[in-house]
C-alpha cells in the first residue's frame, strides 16, 4: 500500500527550511565565536561581566590583553586594556551568509504558515488543542516516548510532537525579530525594533536562547528519525510514499 504521508507543500517547504537552519547554523556559530559572550542590556564587552560565556573557538578566554588601566580620578572603576593577541574574525563572510539563510528561512516559513493556515493543517495537526493539555494524555505520551514505541511518519501527531512544533513556531518569529533587532541598518529605520528587547546586548540574548530552543527541536527530530526508521521516514518526507 503506498501514498503520501505528508502534503507536498510540507515536503518543498521542509527542506527550504532545512537548507536555511543549516546555513544559519554554520554561519551563526562563526559570528559568535568572533565572541562567545552574552549580556543584557544595551552594551557588553570583554571588560563586563558576562552572564554566558561559552568555550568554543580561540576567542574563548584568549588572554591576551596588556595590563588594565584604572581610571579612579572619574570616581568610577572604569577600566581600560588593550588587546595584545590576535582574534578569530570571519564576519565578514559569516554575516553576508546569515542574511542569505535569514531570508530564506523567512521565505519557507511564510510560505509554510500561508499553506497550513488555508489547508487547515495548523490547527488541525500542529496545536496541541485541548487533549494537549491535558496531564494524563501528556504523561501517557511521555511513557510511549520512553517506551519506544514506534511513531508513524507524518500527521495526525502525538501531542508531544504538536507541543514541540507549536514552541519551535513561537520561537522562530522572537529569533526573526532579535535578528532583524541587531541590524543597524533596520534600527536605524525602525529603532523600536530594538526598544522591544531593550537593547542591542539583550537581542543577541534573546536571539542565542532561541535559537537553541531550534538547535534543541532538530537535535531530538534527528534522533527521533534514526530511531524510529531514518530509511522510512526520509521516504515519506521526500516522495511520499507509504511503507508497507
Amino acid at each position: 500500500m503506498s501514498g503520501p504521508h505528508h502534503a507536498g507543500w510540507v515536503r518543498a517547504t521542509h527542506w527550504v527550511l532545512a537548507l536555511a537552519v543549516l546555513v544559519l547554523v554554520i554561519s551563526g556559530v562563526t559570528i559568535f565565536m568572533a565572541h562567545p559572550r552574552l549580556y543584557w542590556g544595551q552594551a557588553g564587552n570583554d571588560m563586563t561581566p558576562a552572564w554566558l560565556e561559552l568555550p568554543i573557538g580561540p576567542n574563548y578566554r584568549h588572554g591576551g590583553w596588556a595590563a588594565p588601566v584604572h581610571f579612579a580620578a572619574t570616581g568610577r572603576d572604569v577600566i581600560s586594556a588593550s588587546r595584545v593577541a590576535d582574534i578569530f574574525n570571519q564576519n565578514g563572510w559569516a554575516r553576508s551568509l546569515h542574511f542569505l539563510g535569514a531570508w530564506l528561512l523567512v521565505a519557507g516559513g511564510l510560505a509554510y504558515a500561508l499553506f497550513a493556515a488555508a489547508t487547515g493543517h495548523g490547527w488541525r495537526n500542529l496545536l496541541p488543542g485541548r487533549e494537549g493539555i491535558a496531564p494524563a494524555a501528556l504523561w501517557a505520551d511521555i511513557r510511549a516516548h520512553l517506551a519506544r514505541r514506534p511513531v508513524r511518519p507524518g500527521p495526525p501527531y502525538n501531542v508531544l510532537q504538536r507541543w514541540a512544533y507549536t514552541l519551535v513556531l513561537a520561537a522562530v518569529p522572537v529569533m526573526v525579530l532579535s535578528g532583524l533587532a541587531m541590524s543597524p541598518y533596520v534600527t536605524a529605520g525602525y529603532p523600536w525594533v530594538l526598544d522591544l528587547f531593550g537593547g542591542h546586548q539583550t537581542a543577541r540574548s534573546v536571539h542565542f536562547l532561541a535559537f537553541s530552543l531550534i538547535a534543541l527541536f532538530i537535535l531530538v527530530h534527528v534522533v527521533m528519525v534514526l530511531r524510529t526508521g531514518a530509511l522510512r521516514q526520509m521516504q515519506a518526507m521526500t516522495i511520499g510514499l507509504r511503507g508497507n
